[in-house]
């Protein structure tokens, strides 16, 4: 089960929204959404959180680049929402090394051969290909486990580094009661 929602900071304190994210694909468009929910491009946070597995948050600051905190990135890994915010630049990988595989991939097969020639493994040697083969290789998909991102994405607004990385359940009620938004919250949840 998901929650998701936006908590758009006013001269007037925060105001909180619940959330669809049925339209949402990229990383860009929930900054949009953020956008849209933003008062004189000031401070959003994107709340997004599933039962007692991960939560994360985006912060969005006028047109600045989002920032982006997760709890867990391995089962944040294992979300269709979570995917959204593991993006390249936050797992530290080159933006479109997915694509660079793949194409060579094409090239050359996954047992090393080039299209057209003749695969030359022993017969005996069937039974171990799964054994040992895969030990050796990087998985360039590998997500690291536990937090993930911007640590100090909240510092700044009450609640910090430390704190963030201790919460675990109720972490969203803990965040926005840190940010003086708790009844807010709880409005839309």
């Amino acid at each position: 089960m998901y929650f998701a929602a936006l908590l758009a900071r006013t001269e007037d304190g925060w105001e909180a929204s619940d959330t669809e994210l049925d339209d949402v694909e990229t990383l860009s468009d929930l900054t949009d959404l953020a956008r849209e929910a933003s008062v004189d491009e000031d401070t959003v946070l994107v709340f997004i959180e599933q039962e007692d597995a991960w939560f994360g948050v985006v912060r969005v600051d006028g047109e600045e680049d989002p920032r982006i905190f997760i709890s867990d990135a391995t089962a944040a890994a294992r979300s269709s929402y979570g995917e959204i915010l593991l993006t390249d630049e936050l797992l530290g990988r080159e933006p479109g090394a997915e694509d660079t595989i793949a194409a060579l991939e094409e090239l050359v097969g996954l047992d090393g051969t080039e299209d057209g020639e003749p695969d030359i493994t022993p017969d005996n040697d069937d039974d171990n290909d799964n054994d040992d083969d895969d030990d050796d290789e990087i998985d360039a998909d590998a997500v690291p486990a536990g937090p993930l991102g911007d640590t100090g994405i909240l510092a700044d607004l009450g609640l910090p580094e430390a704190e963030l990385l201790t919460l675990r359940t109720d972490a969203l009620v803990e965040i926005a009661d840190a940010l003086g938004a708790a009844e807010v919250l709880e409005t839309v949840r």
